[in-house]
């Protein structure tokens, strides 16, 4: 088991996850404005099982996709992370950052504060060379963050191999963050 990398900025706490994650979890993977950009709502089983694969993520590589606290009042956001992506994927061996949170807490910056301090753990304590990201072309909101981090563009689309034939949300984009350019993007 590695040591557990838990990164935290003023207003967050990124974290191991808690049994107590688990019902608002589900909860948001049911929501269909959370899951507007992923194939199908989540059940209860479904998410669980995706809390206990970043469980074990986590304890294998000390990082991943955190849960997500609110420090002020230890209130569970979502989550925001690094993770290794599926093998399956055109661009694989990489690590990817993504977040997912419920709709009470976008528009609040959230997102784009904890995906920043995971890309300084990526960079700096993993000394990972680059990181990418990727969700389906409609997906505007998703891709506003991977801008705002500084990341760029691929100018090739993929088809996502977990998502069916035929939906308009397979077409995926994918953005890169090397981290020479993560450093010329620090400011201050």
């Amino acid at each position: 088991m590695a040591e557990w990398i838990e990164p935290r900025t003023a207003r967050l706490q990124l974290r191991q996850w808690r049994d107590s994650d688990r019902v608002p979890f589900a909860a948001m993977n049911a929501d269909p404005q959370v899951m507007e950009y992923f194939p199908a709502l989540l059940s209860r089983a479904e998410s669980d099982a995706g809390i206990d694969r970043q469980i074990a993520h986590i304890e294998q590589h000390g990082w991943g996709f955190w849960a997500l606290e609110r420090r002020e009042d230890r209130a569970f956001l979502g989550f925001v992370g690094i993770k290794q992506v599926a093998d399956n994927l055109p661009f694989a061996p990489a690590v990817e950052i993504g977040w997912r949170l419920g709709v009470p807490f976008w528009g609040c910056g959230y997102a784009t504060e904890a995906a920043a301090t995971s890309l300084r753990v990526a960079f700096e304590q993993l000394g990972l060379d680059e990181v990418v990201s990727f969700t389906a072309l409609p997906n505007v909101r998703s891709r506003a963050v991977m801008e705002r981090l500084g990341m760029q563009r691929d100018p090739a689309t993929f088809e996502h191999p977990l998502v069916p034939q035929g939906s308009g949300l397979r077409t995926h984009c994918l953005y890169r963050l090397s981290r020479i350019d993560w450093r010329g993007n620090i400011t201050g």
